[in-house]
């Protein structure tokens, strides 16, 4: 049998005095609070980098080939649809999805209203799953192999500024030589409260941009690829690239892979800022948390002093007394940390489900606080906290090694 964690059960259910229950009482508020704040702020984190990355892939696709001269430019040279490596590509098993696209810069003029966008072309086998996710008014239109659809997706931050609604018409104004007009009509509207893109997108038939270019049915701006795990990304480019990239072909054209963060690394620097503010009030946590566990067995030593003694004298080492009251301090803790876990679970899925807290989505891109509870990482925040605070414990059993035995018992 463990002597020493016998004791500390047994100590756990005896009767403190008022000071130590008051200090176990807060030590385990304490540790409760601190793992109920961090579960929510990682799973908040998480869940806004997850969005924000499905929201940015949603108008530009994980991984993308183009020619290597676009630059990251919308009116782009084109490329063929018919590559021999679409295929190899296609079977990746990292790969979800790959789909054509087309990029066409232009200007919607609405009544008295001006507007420049960037018109999106789409093929038969683009991928309406994300678009369909943030419809809030109207549909989708059909893209088939036959007849050219005038229909167009537009957003809600588009039809606010411009005073369109689903089935009016508009113009749009193609600035080349000479000046091109088409007509589109709305489909649908989509909400994705990420303004900068919203702004910026019109989703229509791609035989429209063929046509305004002057390219062939086979001519493209590029392909778009989307995977099934966007943690892949990196790898996965390493994967395509040696498969299309900087291929040169007869007409001296050459094709580029890039990535999602190539397209847009100012957000996924500002999301990696956010990580290191995370990790800064997870450690915060952790520290006000072992603190509290200090204070509390402090005062717990001080009340067990005679006790102490007397264990010394009966012949316990310094070491198995200080086991005592670290297992009596890592019970508080474990206490602590299941009502954190509750609390903490209890709230992002209140928030997961309903939505509670709401944000301003043209500050924040969402209009509640997005939630991702991801088992793992609580897991390992609980073992990372139960261990911190745990270790920080041998600090105040230090004083135990100064008692003597004689001095507490005669005091006693």
């Amino acid at each position: 049998m463990n002597i020493e964690f016998f004791i500390a059960k047994k100590l756990s259910f005896s009767s403190d005095s008022k000071p130590v229950k008051v200090m176990t009482r807060i030590a385990v508020f304490s540790v409760a609070l601190s793992v109920a704040v961090m579960i929510v702020a990682m799973s908040v984190l998480s869940g806004f980098k997850i969005q924000l990355k499905d929201k940015i892939s949603g108008f530009n696709s994980h991984l993308r080939i183009a020619n290597l001269d676009s630059n990251y430019s919308f009116d782009t040279p084109p490329i063929q649809n018919d590559y021999d490596f679409y295929n190899s590509i296609a079977v990746l098993p990292e790969v979800e999805h790959i789909q054509q696209y087309a990029y066409k810069g232009g200007i919607i003029r609405a009544n008295s209203d001006i507007q420049g966008v960037v018109l999106k072309g789409v093929g038969a086998d683009f991928d309406w799953s994300f678009f369909e996710q943030y419809l809030v008014d109207g549909g989708i239109f059909p893209v088939n192999e036959t007849t050219p659809s005038d229909s167009v997706l537009i957003s809600k931050t588009l039809s606010n500024m411009l005073n369109l609604k689903t089935g009016d018409s508009f113009e749009m104004y193609f600035v080349q030589d000479p000046v091109r007009v088409r007509r589109f009509k709305i489909a649908g509207l989509y909400n994705t409260y990420f303004e900068e893109m919203d702004k910026t997108f019109v989703i229509c038939d791609i035989r429209h941009i063929r046509r305004l270019n002057r390219w062939t049915d086979n001519q493209i701006s590029g392909m778009e690829i989307m995977l099934n795990n966007s943690d892949d990304m990196d790898k996965s480019y390493e994967t395509i690239d040696n498969i299309a990239g900087y291929l040169t072909f007869d007409d001296g054209s050459r094709l580029e892979v890039t990535t999602l963060r190539n397209a847009f690394p100012e957000i996924f620097n500002w999301l990696a800022i956010l990580d290191m503010n995370v990790l800064i009030i997870l450690i915060i946590m952790i520290v006000v948390a072992g603190f509290n566990m200090i204070s509390g067995l402090l005062i717990m030593l001080l009340e067990k002093i005679s006790m102490i003694g007397i264990l010394k004298s009966m012949g316990m080492t310094d070491f198995s007394i200080r086991k005592i009251f670290i297992y009596r301090s890592s019970m508080i803790v474990l206490r602590g940390l299941v009502y954190g876990n509750i609390f903490g679970v209890s709230l992002c899925v209140l928030q997961y489900c309903f939505g509670i807290i709401h944000l301003n989505p043209e500050t924040y891109f969402f209009s509640t606080a997005p939630v991702n509870i991801n088992l793992l990482n609580i897991i390992v925040l609980n073992v990372c906290s139960f261990v911190f605070i745990t270790l920080s414990q041998t600090i105040p059993t230090m004083v135990i090694t100064k008692i003597s035995p004689d001095k507490t018992i005669r005091k006693e």
